[in-house]
């Protein structure tokens, strides 16, 4: 279980406390101000540094740290949005073979939850994606499980925000079956920003790299 972070020390006690059982949680430390590290091994996950700043450079050096005898990773914002009780929603069509890849669809829980900039910003790329590759996915979304060995062998590039793009256009390429399963979306915890969606500056960066992956 990879969680990418950049200071979420106010989310992880929530998160962590709410992992499910046979999921090691692995935090990815990608630049922290705050105690991210400290609280993170104080709630009994593993932790790892990654110098490299970006949000897949983040994801990548967790998926080398995962353990490959686990079989399955998934990966997960760490801001408190997503509930990790619903991991298994995911991991479990991969675990059993009716997907290669399971990607998340966000569903808001309530008003305001997902702004409209960054709900639009989804739609434009997500529809892109499906005149792309025919993959029937409406989300470019945080939250996934796919086998650690088929991810690797993808050979993915980007170290920033268009990494989940990419990893969804080289699945689509490669024949993969990937399944897109509904999550609830809730508010952040209180304290902490969305490096994405929490503003447009952010939106519009995940939107330009993004874009950079499509036009390769």
């Amino acid at each position: 279980m990879v969680l990418p972070c950049r200071d979420e020390e106010r989310a992880l006690p929530g998160l962590l406390t709410r992992m499910p059982a046979g999921y090691r949680p692995i935090v990815v430390d990608n630049g922290s101000a705050d105690a991210t590290a400290a609280v993170a091994r104080a709630h009994g996950a593993e932790v790892i540094t990654c110098p490299q700043p970006g949000y897949g450079a983040a994801v990548h050096a967790g998926v080398l740290a995962a353990d490959p005898d686990d079989g399955v990773v998934c990966v997960m914002d760490a801001d408190g949005s997503f509930d990790p009780a619903q991991l298994p929603l995911l991991a479990d069509p991969v675990r059993d073979g009716r997907a290669r890849l399971a990607t998340a669809r966000r569903r808001p829980v309530a008003r305001g939850v997902w702004p409209l900039h960054a709900r639009a910003g989804n739609a434009v790329l997500a529809r892109r994606l499906r005149r792309t590759t025919g993959l029937q996915v409406h989300d470019i979304g945080p939250m996934r499980a796919v086998r650690r060995d088929d991810l690797l062998s993808l050979g993915l590039r980007d170290r920033r925000f268009g990494y989940p793009l990419e990893l969804l256009i080289a699945a689509g390429r490669a024949g993969w079956e990937v399944l897109e399963v509904d999550v609830d979306y809730h508010p952040r915890a209180a304290g902490t920003h969305s490096k994405v969606t929490g503003t447009v500056l952010g939106t519009a960066r995940a939107v330009r790299d993004m874009s950079a992956v499509l036009a390769r």
